[in-house]
């Protein structure tokens, strides 16, 4: 399983455009990440990106912001670990629910809270984390045997290595850098299930 998330920064063409290609492809789900945007600008995008994933039956998460997926009536949110402690009350109204994690202790600690999926991570170097050390693949492998939800690698991932991560453990894998560059974004999903 494929997630593609998403960084408008990264992205050297139209970014509508490259979503609705990514969305033909049918990866997984569409993770809108966009940090840099206060809540307004956040919920007019995610309304675009939301009518494209219907069109294609590619599910959307927002990235923590609770209040537009309420209001958008969005079944799924992805989470920071502040975040997930934070708002563990207001999270039941998702049914999907995603924690970032960089240890197995708060892989542990996001299944108990709630998640009902896992992105563990960085696995591999990448230029989102400069200078900062990967995990591994050996950390793939400790969180997936410590929970029960289905866990995705992240950081670095591409349609060459990203075998690796689900031999290792993941049930699917993250990828941001080349969901955003690639030439043929309609084939990326395609390029991860058969290579």
């Amino acid at each position: 399983m494929l997630i593609c998330v998403t960084n408008r920064k990264l992205c050297k063409d139209d970014f509508i455009n490259r979503i609705n290609e990514i969305a033909k492809g049918k990866p997984h789900a569409i993770l809108l990440r966009e940090k840099d945007l206060d809540i307004s600008q956040y919920e007019n995008l995610a309304k675009k990106v939301n009518e494209i994933c219907v069109k294609n039956q590619v599910l959307l998460i927002l990235n923590q912001n609770i209040q537009t997926a309420a209001k958008l009536e969005l079944p799924l949110i992805h989470l920071s670990m502040p975040d997930l402690r934070k708002y563990k009350k207001e999270i039941k109204m998702f049914s999907g629910i995603g924690a970032s994690v960089h240890s197995v202790h708060e892989a542990k600690e996001a299944h108990e809270l709630g998640a009902t999926y896992l992105i563990a991570g960085h696995v591999f170097s990448t230029e989102c984390k400069k200078g900062v050390p990967p995990r591994g693949l050996t950390f793939i492998q400790e969180v997936s045997k410590a929970v029960t939800v289905p866990v995705f690698g992240i950081g670095g991932i591409t349609k060459h290595n990203f075998r690796d991560v689900l031999d290792s453990g993941a049930r699917g894998v993250c990828t941001m850098s080349e969901a955003m560059t690639c030439m043929k974004p309609a084939e990326l999903a395609d390029s991860f299930i058969r290579r």
